[in-house]
């Protein structure tokens, strides 16, 4: 049962590979205004209660009560293309389709109690992606090998429930914590042909933090600084894997093995941003940002069970690492600008790097890479109390030539590229 054992770990490394790659996808999607200016900022800016997704200390700047609610649309591509195996005498060929497109949704209250406590309420997400590479193995005659286990859908979803407080110290220092409710979701699937090797549908909960603080030198000068903790998210439910094994003297014979839950880490977050008024109509703003994602190191498959129908066998397998990451700690900058035309109409742009996280282990399903935004907005303010925001932003990521390794055919090789477009509308109020 030792040789057993270590084969159906290995082959449930290969097969679930890619589940949680998604989760390494971070969400730039928590508001119109931040859309318009590349996120640049959005720390300390606090034109509406949508800082809240960035900074709770920033809540100190607002005397009124504000409530914010938007939708972001993220129209995302991914083409993958030249997959081929067995030194590429087998071609796969190429999509341009593999990836999904998603509407996230947000909503951000914030109350001032006094001249120097606030709270707030929110919800938005902070993680999420979507890639189906399935059709890349529907061209193949039945029964050929193929690196099915790396083919199929990936689905992955958070939702982040936040409640925060703020206190002002003095006219120059806030600061601010809160406390995030993690929900996560996710759905796999891998199949050859009929047969499915991985499916997985799962959800759970957990829990973090947030803190932070603002320094405000004078009304036109001000910095924010914030530190996410985010948690590791347990999901229970429908968590199956098929391997193959081979029993002396019976033959090569399936292993169907169900995990009780998957233990998922997400990536904390610092980061730093500034605001100045330059003139009465141009403002400047920025923020850097590093997402530890080098502390993203596994995926642990909690309490299996494996069991081998040919022979009657079933065995406990514990808990399993499916899958070791060299990912890498990650950093963000982005500039951007503000223009007030008028008492009704403001306009803005912005720049933002986004660094990949992948670094030796690469993968069809998480076509990451450096990316660069461009960024447009404007917001039309129907009154003081009525404002209307528009973002649109236009992501470019690098081409990757990437080597990934199948558990049935070996190395596959394959070139990825994505891009997308992001496209949110927001509507604020203050009291």
């Amino acid at each position: 049962m030792k040789t057993f054992n270590k084969t159906l770990i290995a082959v449930s490394v290969a097969l679930a590979s890619t589940q949680t790659l998604a989760s390494g996808f971070q969400l730039n999607s928590q508001s119109a205004t931040g859309m318009g200016r590349a996120f640049a900022g959005d720390a300390v800016i606090a034109d509406n209660a949508s800082v809240l997704s960035r900074n709770p200390a920033a809540m100190a700047l607002f005397d009124k009560d504000a409530v914010s609610f938007g939708l972001t649309y993220a129209d995302i591509t991914v083409d993958v293309k030249d997959v081929n195996f067995a030194g590429g005498a087998v071609d796969l060929g190429s999509i341009d389709d593999a990836g999904s497109s998603k509407i996230i949704p947000n909503i951000f209250y914030i109350h001032p109690i006094d001249d120097k406590f606030a709270v707030g309420f929110a919800a938005f997400s902070n993680f999420g992606t979507g890639t189906d590479a399935s059709s890349l193995s529907k061209s193949l005659p039945a029964n050929s090998p193929a690196p099915y286990d790396l083919l199929g859908e990936t689905e992955v979803t958070t939702v982040n429930f936040n409640a925060s407080l703020s206190y002002r110290i003095n006219d120059m220092f806030s600061i601010g914590a809160g406390l995030d409710a993690v929900y996560g979701e996710g759905r796999l699937t891998r199949n050859m042909g009929t047969t499915p090797l991985v499916d997985v549908d799962a959800d759970g909960w957990a829990f973090g933090g947030i803190v932070g603080a603002t320094i405000e030198l004078d009304k036109d000068n001000r910095f924010g600084i914030s530190y996410r903790f985010s948690p590791t998210v347990n999901v229970e439910g429908d968590i199956n894997t098929v391997s193959m094994t081979t029993i002396p003297g019976v033959g090569t014979v399936p292993v169907a093995t169900n995990f009780d839950s998957l233990d998922v880490p997400l990536a904390d977050i610092f980061q730093v941003a500034g605001f100045h008024q330059i003139t009465p109509q141009f403002a400047l703003h920025y923020t850097a940002q590093h997402t530890q994602w080098g502390n993203f190191d596994q995926i642990t498959a909690k309490d299996g069970t494996a069991t081998i129908a040919a022979v009657g066998v079933t065995q406990a397998v514990g808990d399993v690492a499916l899958k070791e990451y060299q990912w890498k700690d990650s950093w963000l900058f982005s500039l951007g600008g503000t223009y007030t035309i008028n008492e009704q109409f403001t306009v803005r742009a912005g720049y933002m790097h986004d660094q990949g996280v992948v670094d030796e282990i690469s993968s069809i399903s998480f076509p990451d890479s450096d990316r660069n935004w461009y960024t447009a907005g404007m917001s039309y303010h129907i009154n003081p109390q009525n404002t209307v925001d528009f973002g649109i932003a236009y992501i470019k990521g690098e081409k990757v030539h990437l080597i990934e390794n199948s558990a049935i055919t070996g190395p596959v090789n394959a070139i990825t590229e994505s891009s997308g477009m992001y496209y949110s509308v927001q509507y604020s109020y203050q009291f």
